[in-house]
């Protein structure tokens, strides 16, 4: 909604094309919430990201899916999206894929790593391979000094009320994420 999630998949993004021979695109779901609402919460238009529809996925090797966290879990905009996916599931067309994940969240305690581990039940469900990032961001993953957001499952941020931007250091971690999933989907295409 204000830009959080869109600032880290750019960074993820250009984390995955550093990796010879893959390219990476930026997709935004749908919004399902009414203007009126998005008004009243202050939310700044949207970017010019393209739409993707369900049907686009089966055309890539692999995925890192972002989200900003409501109550704990991913928003209900891409819970929408993913529930829109039967098709695909019914088809196992997303099964045997990678696929990360990255979140924003509202607070500290607001829910980095539930969101990742309630997401993960969409991942399982396709049939695909859950890649989260460990600890081999190394060094940023133990950072104590700074506030930062991330957490084994993936790459984060803190949003606080908006006004708070990702850091260096969690941009810096969402360029790993992307380019980390990439090797390893490149790994896993090239065996096959």
């Amino acid at each position: 909604m204000y830009g959080h999630v869109e600032k880290l998949a750019e960074e993820i993004r250009k984390g995955a094309s550093s990796v010879e021979g893959v390219e990476a695109k930026l997709w935004q779901v749908p919004e399902i919430l009414p203007e009126e609402v998005l008004g009243k919460m202050s939310a700044p238009p949207k970017s010019d990201v393209p739409i993707i529809t369900p049907s686009e996925l089966a055309e890539a090797d692999g995925f890192v899916f972002g989200f900003p966290t409501r109550f704990g879990m991913m928003a209900a905009q891409f819970k929408a999206f993913l529930d829109a996916t039967g098709g695909l599931w019914k088809t196992q067309q997303l099964a045997g894929k990678p696929a990360g994940i990255f979140f924003s969240t509202g607070s500290q305690g607001g829910g980095q790593e539930t969101t990742a581990l309630t997401a993960i039940t969409q991942l399982v469900h396709h049939g695909m391979i859950f890649v989260p990032i460990g600890y081999t961001f190394g060094a940023g993953m133990f950072e104590m000094e700074q506030v930062k957001g991330g957490s084994p499952y993936g790459a984060g941020t803190f949003a606080g009320d908006g006004s708070r931007q990702p850091t260096e250091l969690e941009l810096e971690q969402a360029f790993h994420q992307g380019k980390h999933i990439a090797a390893i989907t490149k790994k896993l295409k090239g065996a096959a």
